[in-house]
């Protein structure tokens, strides 16, 4: 008998697409890997089990970052697993190549991505010949209930419908690789032309995200702000006095951006017009109309991202982390990586059954509301709310029938925030009357204006902090309550003042901000009717969004200070290169906008796949043809002049695109050769960076370079005499102090604070150079020959160890948990405590000891990573760091298993939840909640500054954050 095998893109929804068709195709076995009946076989995948790489023959696996082997543009692209699901793989591939499975149903989500994914597994399945060869249909649900999935079964769609999809799915894919390969290697090539690596990372997402950063950074420093000044005056009613603003009624706009009908743009003729209406009487008009508000439209992840990074400054990464959990653990949240805002239009019962679960759950503040809508027949049809058309590959992120328990604070917060939301779209709209009054004075016009809330409707739902927001207003502004003129009342001006302003230069992108131009593709669109309209050409996807800015952050092109992306001198860099080079179709979101629009005519059959392709294969060959045939010497852009002069002559010191170079004593020759590479190794230095190097001679230590082979390392940069050449140069200063130990050089201590007594001898610890070193470790006037071993790096493996870290390790034996360790062999980032191993006699990792209910495991991998030696490491980069000798002693000791936790204060149990914890969970929780709420101090992160719940936990309002681990200690007994 033969079978379908229908393959869903996760789980879950397998799961839900078995209790679908049990009722109309009979009972599934569940198998480890699979459901099955008598005429289905259902599996899933994990989201991409398969990715695109470039054939062996046609890739470059040697000299890959060299222009003689690019642009490399594959005529065909083969396939290989994702390493992290290549089991799953296996499992889904073996039930594809079955004997009696005849014919197979994409079941994966109704979108693109979900199209790909499935057209990639059974391509791969299919091996040589290119796919399975078996007749292939196409679940299409914009609906998960059980009837909408069996409806959905009764209408499949033949392979031929979905071929535009198709298309799309794997011209995106395929642009992705093409653009993004081609161009990080063409740039990492162009400049790494002067020795060392410097990776310089492009994409067709990433870049014009970041163009859009640089160009508002550009906007910022241009900015010459202005004064102007408003006349505000107060004027007398019989029932009372209400304040207005001087304004021009004749006013139009004009080519200056900054002018406005209610500025003056000098103090002479503002204080003239405040002396000539002082003390006056005033004729006043008013004109009064109802108007409504309707609530916000239901949330996508990227509203979602926006909402809560301005409320509570989650990062969209953390947003989209706390949504996932939501849906995935607590079941409380639908599917959250959405951009559609609307429900399908089979969706009211499920809404009404959503409504009920509300309004009989435990949250006081919102379950009155819920049956007020179910009470009042509020949960009805309506095209804002329940559209098929507006319904993509999944529907609005709303709350589940199910009702959630065991929510950390976060988690709670965005579960609130998406119910809210959820109730609220379906409350009529709240009702205003906004009265405009203008009181003229001696020829002179002032505007009050006034909103007052008739009927709340929706924003009952939200309470005091929407009525805030809409009745709150400023003087002179929309909110302020309104005292009643009667009808041909004079009113006096009791005073009036000229309040003088600066105009303000854009503000810097937030998370929020930043999603929404991402969303409008640059494009800043207020109106949600309109962005949403506008989506289509969008710069990346909701789910991919967060990543795109993690990426940024991680590969140092943007800062993140408190809310603000700050673009550093790395992004600014490439931007230039990109201008100078005229290959702007990388930095410009518009036009990446229209690729997304491109591959949405594709989807529709008016756009065939081989068009779009060779337009992003003509712009890969342009972008690498630009930088291998640039011959100048630099690059045009906008460059800073150094306020320290040239350490060789005196001279002006000039940036260029590549380095920073003397230009005499004008500023505009040749200079006398002194210059300093802008990006050694790979690492841009910020212009205030630069001008420190050149004033203190020295800097760091920094982090960021990497060596010739890709690896990362931290060091300082100094500048140094160079006699041979009669010069100045920059060296990389790695903290190795041999070569003082070896000259003989004396080391002078005066002035510096001791760190503590060495854990060798009991002399004092001093900085020196890269070191925490000893006293008498290196030559002294008091003791020529060293007499002692201890030193320890004040980098080591890419982890600052900060004064205070060291002085801890000195008086205790121990740091805290220290978490940007990075491994050599690995690379990747782990976390430990620097402790003082008295048998190696030297600075060693001990790991953090968790709790486990199994026995551990005798290993000598546990034995290497444990005893790799801190001693000396001023960097991990050029150098290997060598393993130990002997294990720590933490190493040696098994771990404790099933510890009984400690019982909270009241306090604490605030903060934490009263159930018995150990201290380092306490402290993890503690972390959360500090993060969640964004108590670290925006000027200095390692001082966290208390709300009313910390401050009786700390008992002062702010600590620093090595302190926190001793203070909890106090509130665990």
């Amino acid at each position: 008998m033969t079978k379908t095998l229908v393959i869903a893109e996760k789980p879950s929804v397998a799961q839900d697409i078995v209790r679908a068709l049990t009722p109309v195709a009979g009972k599934f076995d569940k198998h480890e890997d699979h459901f099955e009946n008598d005429r289905y076989v259902v599996t899933s995948a994990v989201g991409h089990l398969v990715e695109i790489q470039a054939p062996e023959e046609f890739d470059v696996k040697r000299g890959k970052w060299s222009f003689a082997h690019l642009p490399v543009i594959p005529p065909y692209f083969d396939l290989k697993p994702v390493d992290k699901t290549k089991s799953r793989l296996a499992a889904v591939v073996r039930q594809a190549k079955r004997k009696d499975v005849t014919e197979l149903v994409n079941a994966c989500d109704a979108g693109r991505e979900g199209e790909l994914i499935f057209r990639l597994i059974e391509q791969y399945a299919g091996g040589a010949k290119g796919g399975l060869g078996k007749p292939v249909k196409r679940l299409w649900l914009q609906s998960m209930t059980p009837q909408a999935i069996r409806d959905g079964f009764e209408h499949l769609r033949s392979d031929a419908q979905m071929q535009g999809l198709a298309s799309a799915a794997r011209s995106r894919s395929e642009a992705d690789w093409l653009v993004g390969i081609n161009g990080t290697r063409a740039m990492t090539a162009f400049n790494s032309r002067d020795g060392g690596f410097f990776l310089t990372t492009v994409g067709r997402v990433q870049t014009p995200t970041l163009s859009l950063v640089v160009e508002r950074e550009e906007k910022i420093r241009k900015f010459v702000s202005r004064d102007y000044w408003e006349i505000h005056a107060g004027f007398q009613a019989e029932a009372g006095q209400y304040l207005g603003k001087w304004f021009d009624p004749k006013w139009k706009k004009s080519e200056d951006p900054e002018a406005r009908a209610d500025r003056v743009w000098s103090l002479k003729e503002a204080e003239a017009i405040a002396h000539a209406v002082r003390g006056k009487a005033a004729t006043v008009t008013e004109e009064s109309k109802p108007t409504t508000q309707a609530s916000p439209l239901l949330f996508d992840l990227t509203s979602l991202q926006r909402e809560a990074n301005g409320k509570f400054g989650f990062s969209a990464k953390t947003t989209l982390a706390l949504a996932q959990s939501l849906y995935e653990r607590h079941k409380a949240l639908t599917y959250p990586r959405t951009d559609s805002r609307a429900l399908p239009e089979d969706y009211l019962p499920v809404a009404k059954n959503t409504f009920a679960m509300l309004a009989g759950s435990g949250m006081r503040h919102l379950a009155p509301y819920a049956q007020q809508a179910l009470d009042d027949g509020y949960v009805r049809p309506s095209r804002r709310i329940f559209d098929n058309a507006k319904v993509s590959d999944h529907f609005a992120i709303i709350p589940t029938t199910q009702a959630p328990h065991g929510l950390s604070e976060a988690e709670q917060k965005l579960y609130d925030l998406v119910v809210r939301r959820f109730m609220a779209v379906f409350f009529p709209s709240a009702e205003y009357l906004v009265t405009t009054r203008i009181s003229q004075v001696v020829g002179h016009s002032f505007k009050t204006e006034g909103k007052v809330l008739v009927k709340p409707g929706w924003l009952a739902i939200y309470g005091k902090e929407a009525a805030s927001e809409v009745e709150g207003g400023k003087e002179g502004d929309k909110g302020q309550p309104l005292v009643p003129v009667k009808p041909g009342e004079m009113t006096h001006t009791e005073f009036a003042e000229a309040k003088g302003l600066k105009t303000k230069p854009p503000a810097r992108y937030s998370e929020a901000t930043l999603l929404g131009a991402m969303e409008s593709a640059g494009k800043q669109i207020d109106d949600e009717e309109l962005r949403s309209a506008m989506q289509e050409k969008g710069l990346g996807t909701p789910a991919t969004r967060a990543a795109i800015i993690e990426g940024l952050l991680t590969e140092k092109y943007m800062l993140r200070e408190g809310r603000e992306l700050i673009p550093t001198a790395k992004a600014f860099q490439l931007m230039t290169l990109l201008r100078g080079l005229q290959v702007e179709e990388l930095c410009r979101a518009e036009l990446t906008g229209e690729w997304e629009y491109k591959l949405a005519q594709m989807e529709k059959g008016q756009l065939s796949r081989e068009a779009f392709m060779q337009q992003i294969q003509a712009m890969t060959e342009k972008l690498v043809r630009k930088a291998k045939e640039y011959d100048r010497d630099t690059i045009p852009g906008d460059y800073a002049t150094l306020a320290t002069p040239c350490p060789n002559c005196g001279g002006v010191v000039k940036e260029n695109y590549r380095r920073y170079a003397c230009t005499g004593a004008g500023g505009s020759g040749e200079g006398c050769g002194f210059s300093f590479g802008k990006s050694p190794a790979g690492r841009t230095f910020e212009t205030a960076e630069a001008e420190q190097l050149l004033r203190e001679r020295r800097i760091g230590p920094l982090e960021g370079f990497r060596s010739k082979a890709g690896w990362p390392f931290t060091a300082e940069v100094t500048i140094a005499r160079d006699e041979e050449a009669g010069n100045y140069k920059l060296e990389f200063d790695f903290g190795d102090d041999k070569n003082a130990e070896e000259s003989g050089e004396i080391v002078d201590f005066a002035g510096q604070e001791s760190l503590g007594r060495c854990p060798v001898c009991g002399a004092p610890v001093y900085e020196h150079g890269g070191n925490y070193v000893c006293a008498k470790a290196v030559p002294t006037a008091q003791q020529p020959v060293p007499s002692c071993s201890f030193k320890s790096g004040k980098v080591i493996l890419q982890q600052p160890v900060e004064r205070a870290q060291m002085h801890k390790l000195l008086a205790t034996g121990k740091t805290d948990l220290l978490d940007k360790f990075v491994s050599m062999r690995t690379r990747r980032p782990f976390k430990a405590f620097l402790a003082w191993d008295a048998a190696a006699g030297k600075v060693n990792f001990e790991f953090e000891q968790r709790e486990s209910k199994y026995p551990p495991r005798k290993t000598a991998a546990a034995a290497k990573t444990g005893a790799a030696s801190a001693r000396g490491t001023g960097a991990a980069g050029p150098k290997t760091s060598k393993p130990a000798a002997k294990k720590t002693a933490a190493a040696k000791t098994p771990r404790k298993t099933g510890a009984a936790g400690k019982t909270p204060s009241a306090q604490l149990a605030a903060v934490i939840g009263a159930e018995p914890v150990a201290r380092p969970e306490a402290v993890k929780k503690m972390w959360d909640y500090i993060k969640a709420h964004n108590l670290q101090d925006p000027k200095d992160k390692r001082t966290i500054v208390a709300d009313d719940k910390l401050r009786a936990v700390f008992g002062k309002d702010s600590i620093g954050m090595f302190e926190l681990a001793g203070v909890l200690g106090r509130h665990l007994a």
